[in-house]
């Protein structure tokens, strides 16, 4: 092969994957997959898609819109997340939060790591190629530690994952920052909510550690999503005040919150901790398996990329590739888990089933809708262009 053609195959090879970690980007801001419960006490006028949710890499959002109509007189659209939790726990089943909290919290992470291999994917020199993925890795390596131990990591999560555990816990997401000089209202919800205003309509001055902090260091603007995080901690805070509590002072590593934040979720119906705790256990201990996992497929990638060849050096390129079927197997198997892990407490006794992963399904009154969503094309898109990609590569080596 001439060197100018050599040189064109690569540049369609770097072209091709660079599409593809811009699609990879895009695919972390978008809906994966969308689940809608349809019924008769949902009319289509006021819920034209059901009660929606859509399945995000870091979180599961609100899939419901406000509807403008002189009929309809609502301020804003309804949580169908807390709609949809609300139906499943008749059955004994689980919150949704309760789905995926490993794969929420190391999305951003996961995501960044695939974009590095295809970084060295693109590089046809063994040396440059180590060199590039040595340094890209290390920088996730030290963003991961530092975001999932460190004191106040969970700043470095993404805001989509801050919201997603705000709203699940009944708590208003939106951003009450304005350009007023007042500090934004902190609001707290759900049962913690209620309790703290009880006491303080009863005449007791309710002072969180938290509170004093920020009165400690001054009257500090938040913003929206420093002000989702705040509203996490004033909900901790309370639960620590608790008899029975366990997990100490906030910290702000994403490892607590993640903790904290699934233990709660486990009992927000369903408070049973000799079932909640050895689950929890099992995802502080998931937590260090798939940091420490992690790092070491960094380093075996690495030790990979010193030739052109071998299985080390495809993975760079197939794993991407393999993005839609990973989202496949990891949804279907939490629904799964939702079906088949049905708390006795639960108001109606059922067999345990299998959700719909694809299309239309029928449980009791309400018929389920299950379909990829935008994301989930981008996904397959990455496919496409990433197998031209890894064809033209393979052509190129073997003609030299």
């Amino acid at each position: 092969m001439s060197a100018a053609s050599f040189n064109k195959q690569t540049l369609t090879v770097g072209i091709l994957s660079l599409i593809g970690i811009g699609l990879l980007a895009v695919i972390f801001y978008s809906s994966i997959w969308w689940v809608s419960l349809t019924a008769p006490n949902y009319p289509e006028e006021s819920f034209p898609d059901g009660v929606r949710i859509e399945f995000h890499i870091n979180g599961v959002f609100n899939g419901c819109t406000l509807q403008k109509k002189v009929e309809i007189q609502e301020d804003e659209a309804l949580d169908c997340v807390h709609e949809m939790d609300t139906i499943n726990h008749y059955v004994g089943m689980y919150p949704i939060a309760a789905g995926g909290p490993l794969e929420r919290g190391f999305g951003q992470f996961l995501v960044v790591f695939m974009m590095v291999m295809l970084v060295g994917f693109i590089c046809t020199k063994p040396k440059i190629r180590m060199l590039l993925m040595s340094l890209g890795f290390a920088i996730i390596a030290v963003w991961m530690y530092l975001a999932m131990f460190s004191d106040d990591g969970f700043h470095l999560q993404s805001e989509g994952l801050v919201e997603a555990l705000v709203t699940s816990l009944d708590q208003d997401a939106k951003d009450t920052s304005d350009t007023s000089d007042d500090e934004p209202e902190i609001v707290i919800g759900g049962i913690t909510g209620v309790l703290k205003k009880s006491l303080e309509d009863s005449g007791v001055e309710v002072i969180l550690p938290s509170e004093v902090e920020r009165q400690k260091s001054g009257h500090v603007r938040l913003s929206g999503k420093e002000n989702m995080i705040e509203q996490l901690k004033i909900t901790f805070d309370i639960d620590q005040a608790k008899s029975g509590s366990t997990y100490g002072e906030w910290n702000g590593s994403s490892s607590q919150v993640m903790s904290w934040h699934y233990a709660k979720s486990l009992a927000r119906y369903f408070n049973n901790p000799e079932e909640i705790l050895p689950m929890v256990k099992t995802l502080e201990i998931a937590i260090q398996v798939a940091f420490w996992g992690l790092l070491g497929a960094m380093i075996l990638l690495v030790f990979g990329a010193r030739k052109n060849s071998g299985l080390l050096y495809w993975l760079l390129v197939l794993v991407p590739m393999a993005l839609p079927l990973f989202f496949l197997i990891d949804y279907s198997a939490w629904l799964w888990w939702y079906g088949h892990t049905l708390n006795d407490m639960g108001a109606f006794s059922v067999k345990p089933f299998m959700p719909t992963v694809f299309g239309d399904g029928k449980v009791a009154q309400f018929t389920t809708h299950s379909y990829p969503d935008t994301g989930f094309g981008l996904m397959m898109l990455v496919f496409f262009v990433l197998a031209g990609a890894a064809l033209i590569r393979r052509k190129q080596f073997n003609s030299q």
